[in-house]
This record gives structure tokens, sequence and C-alpha cells, in this order.
């Protein structure tokens, strides 16, 4: 099998894993034609949906994997028991396994060399000045979404970025994931400038999951979101001094807003018409198999015994479900964060930027400890449906940083970020071991071994 550095530079457009109900021009999608030098205007609106759709691919099997690996629920499936047997009860993670060890690589490198087709010819495109900026700005924000989906997976200090690369090229060195957080970093600055001189209108239109960010002066704000989340975790996980301040001033470009909706954001679509598809994290209550640890029901004790956030996506599932090979590995909760097939998967949401901006606060060198506190009561009471802490202002800042792991807990359920909040914040120990003698906990995902083979 070639390696997924070189092999993705054939799929082009690969980003078309799912076509959806849009014409794309490609005849063959998987492995269309590149776009070429003078694409029309159709053409480039046609390869930033591609686009769209590539990294949308990922996103659900990424949220059910870290919620099993950061213990927010189970899948229990007695057609496929190897979401417990691979990523619960094994001894290692499996690099060579694409669906589960090694997962998390192809589909988000597709979609980024999907991107870097785009941008190699759209210097000829026919488009204004303008167009051409909105499409780059747009590009390498995606492009630093899916390497940020990528190292959320991988802390081995191991992944390539320079994949704007021809076939004939040697394959990309591996750089350390600092490194890599840098240019993450870099692409959404770049990204940011590019948008800011792309006029008042994009050259092609967004789903409704980006209805508050479909022109250039507004996905802006989405890019600056990015980049706080970029920055916070930079912060928690390489001690970068500067990265607290650098999120709260991504931050102040943002859509980061207590006025507004907690709800208010970027979303995937999903639908059942002909020629998309459907949200994969949708199940029936009664005979769901993806379940609710039930360690985030017995935690509730700590909020009162009772969360909105918690009643609003999780429901009982009238049945206990057990993992036939240990009789401890039980739930009888089920999953209703998404409640439809054509329920939208989150990028990233007003309500987490309120707790970024809490959690820069109460970190950064001039600690503000009263800003830290406002926001994490504003989420306490809005979000949680329960009293502010008045105390909270006055604490140390370690309870304040325990706090905002509570809020971020019930906050984020079920959006993919339970793990990493887990690992950065050095908590991993914290998550629930349901079968001492034969479960581990994982702090990584490991490389993809064919990326790792085709080196010397």
């Amino acid at each position: 099998m070639r390696p997924i550095l070189k092999a993705v530079s054939a799929i082009g457009l690969g980003g078309a894993l799912m076509i959806g109900a849009c014409n794309f021009e490609i005849t063959n999608p998987n492995a269309p034609t590149e776009i070429g030098n003078n694409a029309s205007p159709q053409r480039i609106s046609g390869a930033m949906n591609g686009l769209l759709i590539a990294t949308r691919g990922d996103v659900p099997n990424w949220i059910l994997k870290a919620a099993i690996l950061g213990r927010e629920g189970y899948r229990i499936d007695p057609a496929d028991p190897r979401f417990v047997s691979e990523l619960i009860t094994a001894t290692n993670l499996d690099p060579s396994n694409g669906a589960f060890g090694g997962g998390q690589w192809l589909g988000e490198y597709n979609a980024i060399r999907s991107g870097y087709n785009v941008l190699n010819v759209v210097g000829t495109a026919q488009l204004t000045s303008e167009q051409r900026e909105g499409v780059i700005g747009f590009t390498q924000t995606l492009q630093a979404y899916n390497f940020m989906l990528i190292l959320f997976a991988h802390t081995e200090d191991s992944i390539p970025i320079d994949v704007n690369r021809p076939l004939s090229a040697p394959l990309a060195p591996f750089v350390t994931n600092d490194q890599a957080w840098q240019h993450v970093v870099s692409l959404l600055d770049s990204g940011a400038t590019h948008l800011q001189g792309a006029g008042s209108a994009f050259s092609f239109s967004l789903p409704a999951g980006f209805a508050s960010f479909n022109t250039p002066a507004t996905f802006v704000q989405l890019n600056r979101a990015l980049e706080a989340r970029a920055d916070l975790y930079r912060a928690s996980q390489f001690s970068c001094a500067t990265c607290y301040d650098d999120a709260l001033t991504a931050l102040s470009g943002s859509f980061v807003d207590t006025t507004q909706s907690l709800d208010l954001g970027a979303y995937f679509d999903f639908s059942a018409n002909s020629g998309d598809v459907t949200n994969g994290l949708s199940q029936q209550v009664t005979s769901s198999i993806n379940l609710v640890h039930p360690s985030l029901r017995d935690s509730l004790a700590v909020n009162g015994g009772s969360d909105a956030r918690y009643s609003a996506k999780v429901a009982a599932r009238g049945s206990q479900l057990c993992d036939p090979l240990a009789a401890t590995r039980c739930s009888d909760l089920s999953w209703i964060r998404y409640p439809t097939p054509s329920s939208p998967i989150p990028l990233i949401r007003n309500e987490e930027l309120i707790l970024i901006r809490a959690e820069a606060n109460n970190n950064k060198t001039a600690r503000d400890a009263a800003a830290a506190a406002a926001d994490i009561n504003f989420i306490r009471v809005n979000s949680g449906g329960y009293a502010a802490n008045a105390g909270l202002s006055g604490a140390t800042q370690q309870a304040v940083q325990d706090e905002i792991m509570i809020q971020r807990k019930y906050s984020l359920l079920y959006e993919g970020l339970r793990w990493v909040d887990m690992r950065r914040t050095g908590r991993l120990n914290q998550l629930t071991i349901d079968v001492p003698a034969t479960d581990h906990i994982f702090s990584t995902l490991p490389v993809n071994s064919f990326e790792v083979q085709a080196r010397p």
C-alpha cells in the first residue's frame, strides 16, 4: 500500500469522498481529475464544496472514537466488538488498522491535499483578485482544521506538514507536534489575511451550517475562533508562555458573544437527500449501540444531581446493554446529542469560545480571575441551569481550572473534545477504568504504519 502523502496526490479532489447533491464535474470520485489551470468559477465553486465534504467525512468517526477513548461513551456492537477490543482492552493500538488505531489520517490528509490542488492553480482561475483571496482564505482555514484533527488524535511528535509535493518528490519529513501546531496557527493567520482582502462576498456558496459565516468578513471570525482553540491547546500542552494571551487576541476577532445563542457557530450538514450522507451518530434511543458512559450520570452529583446540558444530550435507553465479555461494562443511557439523521455536527460553537476565554483569563500571566469567573458563571447559569458560584472569583487558579473542566465536560459532550481536554491538562489518570484487569487508557493514536514503513 502506498503511503498517504504520495497516494493522496493522485486523489486530487478526493475531497469529494461523499459527493453530495452538487455536480463537482468529477467523473471518477475515487481518482478525479485535478482542477488544472484557467478553472472556471463553477469549477472552483465545486472544489470548495468538495473540500467541505472531505473535511466533514471523518468527523462522526472522530467524535465516536474520541468518546470511547475519553470514556464519554461506549459502542457495544454485537456485530463488531472491535470498538471495545481495539480501543479499550487492546494492550497497544494497532497502527495498521485505519478504522481504529491507524485512523484519523487518510481522510484528513485527503482534505488537506484537495485544498492544495486548488491553491496550486487558483492564481490562473477565472476569478477577480478579491475572489481569489476568498478561495485562499477559505481553503487555508479548512486545511488548518484538518491538521488540528490529526494533531488532536496523534501526540507522538511525528506528523508530516509539508505535503504539497508531487508524486515524484520525496516524502514529507515528520516534524514535532509543537512545530505542527505552529503550522496550524500559520495557516490560520495566512487565511485570515487573505480573507481580509477578499471583498464583500465569496465566489462560491456555502451550506446552511455556515449561514453565519458565508462572507469573507464573517468567515474570518470563524478562522479566529479556530485559532483561539489552537492557542489554548498549545498553551496547555506545550507550556507556550504567550499562547493564553494569543488565544484572547484571537477571540477578540471571533464571534464569541454572551449576548448571542450559545449554539451560534459553524456546523457540518447532513441529510437523507440523494447523493448526500446522513449523520452516522444518529440512532434510535431504545436500540442504540452508541452508549453514554454511566460516569457522566454519576458525576452529576458535583452539580447537585442535574444539568440541563446532560438532559438535552442523554436519554434513558429503556434497557441496559452490556459488553458480552465484561459484565461490568454496561450502560442504560443513549446519546440524543444528534437526534436525527440530518442533525448537524459543530465545528466550533460560541459556548466553547466563552469557556476558552475563561481558561485563558484564568491561566495567562496577568491572571484575570474576575473575567474568568464571569464567563464560567455565565455558562453555569445559562447552559447548565444552576446557580452562579459567588466565590469563584476568589478561588485559587487550580480550583477555577477544575471548574472550567467540569463545565467543558457537559457543555461539549459528544463533540470530540473530552479526551483531548483530559490529555492536555494532565488528567487522563482520572478517566474511569471499568475493568482494571483488561482496560487501558491511551494518550494518542499511533501514526499510520504505512506512513512509517514508507520511510527508511
